[in-house]
């Protein structure tokens, strides 16, 4: 029993002994620096480039920008127009209850605004 504990130590030794390899296999002078590289063709870790746009696009952009500035000046200017106007056609009394309702719904708005925002915070304030 004890000679066959020995003999398996020993070739259990001699098994290990032969399992220890230098393993210096391929060593390469020009490993690539970035090891996704090799196996992605290119790094994963690269930033997004820019597309650029070409002139014509841009330019076409710009010039729709500028359209929509412009239709939305001409509209305030319209609404405008239109609150004047219909203060003028009105006599003095209607005049002045109209410009008294005008405050009144702007201070109201004003206040609907201050309690939705009161409100909204409590509601951020609960869910962080």
């Amino acid at each position: 029993m004890m000679r066959y504990l020995a003999v398996k130590i020993i070739l259990a030794v001699l098994v290990m002994s032969l399992g220890i390899v230098n393993c210096d296999a391929q060593v390469l002078k020009k490993a690539p620096r970035n090891p996704e590289k090799g196996l992605f063709g290119k790094s994963l870790n690269k930033k997004n480039t820019r597309v650029r746009e070409s002139p014509a696009v841009r330019k076409a952009k710009k010039k729709q920008a500028d359209n929509q500035k412009k239709l939305k000046k001409e509209y305030a200017e319209l609404v405008k127009n239109n609150r004047e106007r219909s203060l003028e056609i009105q006599s003095p009394e209607v005049r002045e209850r109209m410009l008294e309702n005008r405050k009144e719904a702007d201070l109201r708005s004003i206040e609907r605004r201050k309690q939705n925002k009161a409100n909204s915070k409590g509601a951020a304030r609960k869910y962080r």
